[in-house]
């Protein structure tokens, strides 16, 4: 059943991960249930569903309702006729598969946005705080005479790539020098007008997304050039392309992006909840306050709906104030 499985999602050319994924989850709820898919009811997924979000280390109700959705996809392939499963069941076991998932039992997806309401943007004095902090490492490293001055410059200046080109993690860590280049309609940038993603958030067991990100800002250039052209070829990275080498001569890990963003954020005393994405919601969001079409914003973080976008802007209180007055001034002069 799960060999079957597996092509009907090839032929639907879904990536190997997601495939990979799918398969091992559906076997982790075999391993639950003690029982094969032909014997499994409703009530399996319930009390699955119920020991997921139990304590300790309960799951988010996003990642909850996903694993189910995964073992309603592999039962819809069960019960789809066109394969016989059905058939084949009821002469070797006497009993066939059944939809287990069904409106009762599933949780519904009502709200557009599942996420921690603490995960916001930073503020404009925050980040030019945490961007000080990890440049004051870089400093600090060097005066002292080691040689974790390298990967502290490395990993300040990735941040500085992450907001400035408001990517996620997993965008930023496997960028290529080969990903930035000329915009001719912002020739002031020179090589770094426009950074190639070639690794965008994919839909649906599909593969990744690609999008071209213009550069807004002459300071992320500054920050990438100086590191490309100063620091990354004392990693002895030598014609390879990647951009951000390990102290092996691999990429970096999104680990270890994660693990330095709490290291610094901790030290300037921000929230817990805070994490590396925060910066992609502070490029949107300063990005929204400065003026910026929001169907530009919506393009560069490759948004396919402008509701994602806007969810992701956090307006801080004098942006929202400027606003109100430029309202209330409005309806005053048209009183008049």
């Amino acid at each position: 059943m799960l060999t079957g499985w597996e092509r009907q999602q090839r032929a639907r050319l879904l990536a190997a991960s997601s495939i990979t994924t799918r398969v091992a989850l559906v076997r982790r709820f075999a391993a639950f249930t003690g029982t094969p898919p032909w014997e499994w009811l409703p009530g399996d997924v319930e009390d699955w569903a119920t020991e997921l979000l139990s304590s300790p280390g309960p799951l988010a109700r996003s990642t909850v309702r996903n694993y189910l959705n995964q073992i309603a996809m592999f039962c819809d392939y069960l019960t789809d006729a066109r394969y016989g499963w059905g058939e084949q069941c009821i002469e070797y076991f006497g009993t066939h598969p059944v939809q287990i998932c069904h409106e009762d039992n599933m949780p519904s997806h009502s709200a557009p946005y599942e996420g921690r309401p603490e995960v916001r943007a930073l503020t404009r004095r925050e980040l030019q705080d945490f961007f000080d902090h990890a440049d004051e490492q870089v400093l600090r490293a060097r005066a002292s005479g080691r040689k974790g001055w390298l990967p502290a410059f490395r990993d300040a200046t990735l941040f500085k790539v992450i907001y400035g080109w408001g990517l996620r993690r997993r965008e930023a860590g496997n960028l290529d020098l080969a990903d930035f280049s000329r915009n001719p309609k912002a020739p002031e940038f020179g090589r770094y007008g426009a950074c190639y993603v070639r690794f965008g958030k994919a839909v649906k067991g599909s593969p990744p997304r690609r999008r071209t990100v213009l550069t807004v800002w002459d300071w992320s250039v500054e920050a990438v050039a100086e590191y490309v052209e100063e620091v990354r070829p004392l990693f002895g990275v030598g014609r390879r392309q990647l951009l951000w080498p390990s102290e092996r001569g691999g990429r970096v890990t999104g680990r270890h992006i994660t693990r330095r963003f709490a290291e610094y954020r901790d030290a300037l005393g921000l929230e817990e909840a805070l994490h590396p994405h925060c910066l992609r919601h502070s490029y949107i969001t300063h990005l929204i306050e400065d003026g910026a079409d929001p169907f530009f914003v919506q393009r560069q973080v490759g948004h396919a709906w402008g509701s994602t976008t806007a969810i992701y802007t956090h307006a801080g209180s004098d942006f929202m104030n400027n606003a109100l007055r430029e309202v209330l001034d409005a309806g005053l002069r048209g009183a008049d």
